[in-house]
């Protein structure tokens, strides 16, 4: 009896033990459920199952929406039935569902013949007028916005963001006519947003439930439960596309003049798609649909996937969502990205999308640091403090020397979380050096201002040219040059002081335009055979509505919340090209979403205020993989002379050079097609693209042609000429080398050959250059980048 005794601890531990594993086992036996997207191909909506209006009637939906719970009941377990529900529904552009799936699940949908693609919902980055009057100098003499009367107009742009804030006088309806009639669409309701903040400018809102972002059950959430922007986001790029004309605005003062967008005649449509985390993907997907099916012309999302994860084109829900689109002629306009200036980081690079990079304008907010010793020099930077009224100068130091007890000195002087000792830190304004672009300048900022100092000087030379807004709290960027200038003044006296003077901006800054460091740059990860981004367009410091929000820190004492203020990113240079196209819509009624997209590519413009060529943020001429083809001219776009259509078929064939099979691509287009024979990734530089890329040109193996067509749309008899600008080491050939347009010969194709001299350079570096079609009163400018094996 003793031995059981002394055996029972034993055993009641080994029992415990066993228990906690087989719980543990069991637990983690327990399917993990994440939201999936289910894309299904092409709906009979999009072809010729629709109503009268164009929309699939409601018997339709009800009918595509039971077969896809029927789909959904065959793979979940029957005593799980009450995960048989749809987050996101999808029948009119294109057919599929989201639902909260186990990989398991997901995996055996995909083996459906019905499914295309099956995927994680993804989620996606917010890529986040002054801009407007400075493109219009660029413009021949002959142009002018204001000469286009267009007090109303039919183009309806679709804003798929974080939702909008009706109040904006930016929004406002004064003078604009009845709303079309092919709008479709709805004015969502909700406790903060009533049908009447919808008007004839504000035509439509809505907002969606999207997947619980924690994943683990099939619960719900909204974004905010209402159309109504909580952020800003949406509100700034809705109002840089289409705002109406405000007289006065200022940010504070800053950057006076009219705010208005790029088409201040287009109508609104606002899809509240995203929150402050993000955006899911399936809930884009749902917005997408949703606009075609509302009537819209243009859709324009300032939203991304990661340039890290980037999935294929019928994995991406954007792509997916653009390519229905355009086969139903609404074009999607898409920012290129903010992970810049590294290579390769570009994303939404489809060709049917139209991605853009962002640029300068010729404006600049200027904040002087002033020293104890009476020298001055200019910081860049935004700020409403009050520390320098009375020019009072405050104690100076260097971050290295109020380093935090066994904080090493690298980090203090870089002004790292948790280097600073605020005892030593209080009352002084504080030089950081800020090179390290893994931490934003938010947060130095932060790490001093809650070390109670009086002002922060960033020492930056990477992220020179965009300038942080650090609301109340004094700041000035400098570069390197003026840092070390500063950093001696404080090792060469006593008692260092200084004081940041108030913000002014600088009109008519030079040079400008120039990329900006954050602009994300080519070639693409998907395919190098498509120059991505197309095009470049005002990107820094843009001032639009956004919403107003009195937040500590944010608004100077004394002031009510900013109605305007300024935002940087690709996220606002989406809007611009959004804008501009929309222009273009409303004067050509006819011409596709491609014809406009090649009237903008051909007509940018590749100089900038100095008459020399576009360098980006080093200093260093600007590329085709930095830019595009160039910063958008949108009135001199109105007469291109010559347009690269890009046609469904293109489209589809450059889906069979990717790779994917005639089965798939059959099943996503409303055409019957069938692949070529011979398809491989170098036959995607073929498609009637308004630029050409080129990879792995073989030095040896000869001369790679390329062909094009044009269509003339400026004087029936015209006669143009090329002209070849080639990189050395290039020998690039037109054939023909002159085309001749008439009354019946509308479209001509010719050839560019490529081949290299120097057989013997063994540089893969790509080449750059263009080729320029020349007539009385036009040019017609398509760039081109080779790489080489």
């Amino acid at each position: 009896m003793a031995s059981l005794l002394q055996l029972l601890p034993i055993l009641c531990l080994h029992w415990l033990i066993i228990n906690i594993n087989i719980s543990f086992i069991s637990s983690n036996q327990i399917p993990k459920l994440q939201p999936y997207v289910v894309y299904m191909g092409r709906s009979s909506s999009s072809s010729s199952s629709t109503t009268s209006n164009g929309n699939s009637s409601r018997e339709e939906v009800e009918i595509a929406k039971l077969a896809h719970l029927q789909l959904l009941s065959s793979i979940i377990p029957s005593e799980e039935s009450e995960r048989i529900n749809l987050i996101h529904h999808y029948n009119h552009a294109f057919k599929g569902f989201s639902a909260m799936l186990t990989d398991k699940e997901a995996s055996a949908l995909s083996e459906n013949d019905e499914v295309v693609s099956v995927f994680p919902d993804p989620h996606l980055q917010l890529h986040t007028t002054r801009s407007w009057d400075f493109l219009e100098p660029q413009q021949p003499t002959t142009y002018n916005f204001h000469k286009y009367n267009l007090s109303s107009t039919d183009v309806i742009i679709a804003i798929i963001d974080t939702g909008i804030w009706p109040e904006s006088q930016s929004f406002k309806d004064i003078g604009l006519g009845e709303i079309p009639s092919k709008w479709k669409g709805v004015c969502m309701e909700s406790p903060d947003f009533k049908k009447s903040n919808c008007n004839r400018k504000l035509i439509g809102a809505r907002y969606y439930h999207t997947p619980s972002a924690a994943a683990s059950n099939s619960t719900l959430k909204t974004s905010g439960g209402t159309p109504r922007d909580p952020i800003g986001h949406g509100t700034h790029v809705a109002g840089t596309a289409a705002g109406a004309r405000v007289r006065n605005v200022s940010y504070y003062g800053l950057g006076r003049g009219i705010a208005r967008g790029g088409s201040p005649s287009a109508r609104i449509a606002s899809y509240k798609a995203c929150s402050e985390d993000g955006c899911s993907g399936s809930t884009i997907l749902k917005a997408m649909d949703d606009a075609i099916k509302d009537g819209v012309d243009i859709i324009s999302i300032s939203i991304g996937m990661s340039s890290i994860f980037q999935e294929d084109f019928l994995s991406d829900p954007i792509a997916i969502g653009a390519f229905h689109a355009e086969q139903m002629g609404v074009m999607v306009v898409c920012s290129a990205g903010n992970d810049g200036p590294d290579s390769s980081t570009v994303v939404n690079t489809a060709p049917w999308i139209f991605t853009v990079a962002a640029s300068t304008i010729d404006r600049d907010f200027q904040s002087t640091v002033l020293l104890g010793n009476g020298k001055t020099f200019q910081g860049n930077g935004i700020h409403f403090s009050n520390l320098s009224r009375s020019k009072k100068t405050y104690p100076l130091a260097f971050g290295k020397d109020v380093a935090a007890r066994l904080t090493p000195p690298s980090e203090a002087k870089s002004c790292y979380p948790g280097s600073l000792d605020p005892e030593k830190v209080e009352g002084k304004i504080i030089v950081c050096i800020g090179n390290d672009p893994t931490v934003p300048r938010k947060i130095r900022k932060l790490v001093v201002e809650d070390a109670n100092a009086k002002g922060l000087i960033l020492v930056n030379e990477y992220e020179k040219g965009v300038p942080f807004d650090s609301g109340t709290f004094a700041f000035a960027q400098v570069d390197n040059r003026v840092g070390s200038q500063i950093i001696n003044y404080i090792n060469s006296t006593k008692n260092p002081t200084a004081t940041i003077l108030p913000t002014v901006d600088i009109p008519k800054h030079k040079p400008a335009p120039v990329i900006a460091y954050f602009s994300s740059r080519g070639p693409g990860q998907l395919t190098e055979n498509i120059i991505k981004p197309d095009i470049t367009a005002p990107g820094v410091a843009i001032i639009a509505a956004v919403v107003p929000i009195d937040k500590e820190g944010i608004v100077p004492i004394g002031q009510k919340p900013p109605k305007y203020a300024t935002r940087s990113g690709t996220s606002m240079a989406c809007p611009h090209v959004t804008g501009a196209a929309a222009f273009i819509r409303s004067v050509h009624h006819q011409w596709s979403s491609s014809m406009i997209k090649s009237a903008l590519m051909t007509t940018a413009t590749v100089y900038d205020n100095l008459g020399k060529p576009m360098r980006n943020n080093t200093g260093k001429y600007a590329n085709p993989h930095d830019m595009g083809v160039g910063e958008i001219s949108p009135v001199k776009a109105l007469d291109p002379g010559l347009l690269f259509e890009t046609r469904t078929k293109d489209y589809l064939n450059f889906l069979c050079y990717y790779g994917y099979s005639g089965k798939i691509i059959r099943s996503i287009s409303n055409v019957n097609f069938n692949c070529p024979n011979k398809s491989s990734e170098k036959l995607i530089s073929n498609i009637n693209y308004p630029s050409i890329s080129i990879t792995n040109l073989d030095r040896r193996r000869g001369v790679r042609i390329i062909r094009r067509r044009v269509t003339n749309v400026g004087s029936p008899n015209a006669t143009y000429i090329a002209k070849v600008d080639a990189p050395s080491g290039l020998l690039v050939k037109v054939l023909p080398h002159k085309i001749d347009f008439t009354d019946t010969i509308k479209t001509v194709s010719f050839k560019v050959a490529f081949y290299t001299k120097n057989k013997e350079d063994t540089s893969t570096a790509y080449k750059f250059g263009s080729v320029t079609w020349f007539d009385a009163s036009h040019s017609v400018r398509m760039v081109f980048a080779v790489s080489f094996l």
